[in-house]
């Protein structure tokens, strides 16, 4: 049985915040910080991870929402970052996390006969070589007429031929969840909602952090040997509160670029296979995702509001220029289902004479002053690393032997007896009344911890009924994301722990009511509290939707920040 990340355990995680002295504080509850505080945990130190929003709020469930390589890093020859990233896939794919990331092929139209087929192919067997033992399949060469055959939905003269390869796709916010769970499960203390406001120091040397509770308002002063900074497109302002501007000596620079995706029902485009197209900025993605696809993205300096990044007409519409440039149906306005726009922490570089303690071409691990570690950078896939690396600086400052990092062999929470389960998935579907094909969805979510979800359903068997307005999800994942994983307000269920925003067309206000209703019990909420937070949540979904109608980004920006963030108008 999994450690339950409910209001109890919140409570008592507040209790330790603010008793316990840590060996580790990691600030910011990204894939990179839930990454820190289990390498760190799985050391066998002690370890507290604290979230200004929610798990996974910024960056790490706005992304394209692969595993992958980067195939762009070969035509730049920086092979070694392209081996670690697809190392790091094949270690999702096989041990780490094989029932959260799965492979999926992708088709790469040629629209020349003899050069590109050679020079693509070249690369993309590099691609297959750099990757190690089999983990996906090889890659192959398809004629004209095969390559329609796969992709039915593509102009003829769109292309001579393709390329099909293989790289691996995740639920960005879900795999990040359970990361940080997997850390609570080994003893880490993590709390969302609770924002860094401070550091607390003993002269030059940072002993830990001032941390405001968001939910209850009450100030924590939390004690640590050392203090990890996680915050990707936040660094900045994390070193300015610690006291060291960016650009200065001991700081590092992050710079945000946002990257826009569109979601449209799996009908609209005719693919039995994923897409990769070349832009003249970067590349494009067709990714199926259940019965959707998502096509993105975009790659655009952001220097406002980093909370709610927000798309404009002017992203949407680029996308879908790109896109229809290849398709024998163009896509519509009409045909959209969900946008959403995320914000890459792309390293800017260090300060003059900054002591950077690890460096590659995407992150680097900088530690500015005694006490304080920051990782900057990076890519989702990548992100144990980029954890490792920045442990092993700040256990250099603990003055103490700590065993290596061992999260390359440590499974996160639902990976242990995934397989057996899934091998069973009839037995499981008859025994919680549910179809096998509903069973299979659940495995592909929550791997063995299923059980506790199905447990839900045989305690209280209404809980096995889909939630209206979002039929894709059963009533009892609402409960369990309040019960097991963190959840504490409608939007982390809504768009997070589920991704009802971008999959349904009215972005789940139809579902909101029954879900505010469903997680109200267990978080104790009156009626005028699930008022508010349906409220809340459709005020969020109309800012959304306004902004994506202004054609820049500071229009649209101006009319999110118009609508408070939802979490504040009701904390």
């Amino acid at each position: 049985m999994s450690v339950p990340m409910g209001p109890r355990a919140r409570e008592a995680a507040l209790r330790r915040l603010a008793e316990d002295e840590f060996d580790v504080l990691v600030v910011g509850g990204g894939v990179v910080g839930a990454g820190v505080a289990l390498d760190a945990v799985s050391r066998g130190l002690s370890v507290a991870l604290v979230e200004a929003r929610d798990l996974a709020a910024g960056t790490s469930s706005r992304s394209s929402k692969l595993i992958h390589g980067g195939l762009r890093y070969l035509e730049q020859l920086d092979f070694r970052l392209v081996r670690e990233a697809l190392r790091e896939r094949g270690l999702l794919v096989t041990r780490l996390a094989p029932h959260l990331v799965r492979p999926v092929p992708f088709l790469f139209p040629l629209r020349h006969r003899v050069w590109e087929r050679g020079y693509i192919g070249a690369g993309v067997l590099l691609y297959d070589t750099l990757g190690g033992a089999r983990v996906l399949p090889r890659h192959r060469q398809l004629s004209h007429s095969r390559a329609l055959r796969e992709a039915p939905g593509l102009r003829s003269d769109a292309l001579v031929g393709a390329i099909q390869y293989y790289d691996a796709q995740v639920d960005d916010a879900r795999f990040t969840m359970t990361v940080a769970r997997t850390a609570m499960q080994y003893g880490a203390c993590v709390t969302t909602r609770t924002k860094v406001t401070g550091f607390l120091r003993d002269g030059d040397r940072v002993t830990g952090a001032v941390v405001r509770d968001l939910e209850g308002g009450a100030e924590l002063r939390v004690r640590a040997r050392q203090v990890i900074n996680a915050t990707g497109v936040w660094t900045d302002e994390i070193q300015r509160l610690a006291g060291a501007a960016p650009g200065s000596r001991g700081s590092v620079t992050v710079q945000a670029s946002k990257g826009v995706h569109l979601v449209v029902p799996r009908e609209k485009i005719r693919l039995d296979t994923g897409l990769i197209l070349r832009t003249e900025k970067s590349v494009l993605f067709v990714i199926p995702w259940g019965p959707h696809w998502i096509v993105g993205t975009t790659d655009t300096p952001w220097d406002l509001d980093k909370v709610e990044p927000a798309p404009t007409r002017a992203d949407i519409d680029y996308i879908l220029e790109h896109v229809n440039a290849v398709l024998r149906t163009p896509l519509t306005h009409d045909d959209i289902e969900g946008v959403y726009a995320g914000l890459r922490p792309l390293l800017g570089g260090s300060g003059p004479s900054s002591p950077t303690v690890k460096l590659s071409r995407e992150h680097a691990v900088i530690r500015p002053e005694p006490g304080l570690v920051i990782v900057a950078g990076g890519k989702y896939t990548t992100y144990r690393v980029m954890a490792k690396d920045a442990v092993d600086v700040a256990v250099a400052g603990l003055g103490q032997k700590v065993p290596a990092s061992v999260t390359d062999r440590v499974p996160v929470l639902g990976a242990a007896g995934f397989e057996a389960l899934r091998n069973n998935r009839r037995r499981l579907a008859e025994r919680a009344g549910l179809p096998v094909a509903r069973v299979e969805h659940l495995l592909g979510r929550y791997g063995s911890c299923v059980e506790e979800v199905l447990a839900l359903v045989e305690a209280d068997p209404g809980l096995g009924e889909p939630i209206p307005g979002a039929e894709g999800y059963l009533k009892a994942e609402a409960v369990y994301a309040v019960t097991h994983e963190g959840a504490l307000h409608l939007e982390d269920v809504l768009v997070r722990r589920t991704r009802v925003f971008i999959e349904e067309r009215d972005h789940g206000l139809a579902a909101a009511p029954e879900v505010a209703a469903l997680i109200a019990p267990v978080l104790g909420w009156d009626d005028d509290r699930v008022r508010a937070e349906i409220d809340a949540y459709r005020s969020g979904v109309e800012a959304d939707l306004a902004a994506q109608r202004e054609i820049d980004d500071a229009a649209a920006n101006a009319v999110r920040l118009a609508a408070a963030a939802p979490a504040d108008q009701v904390a």
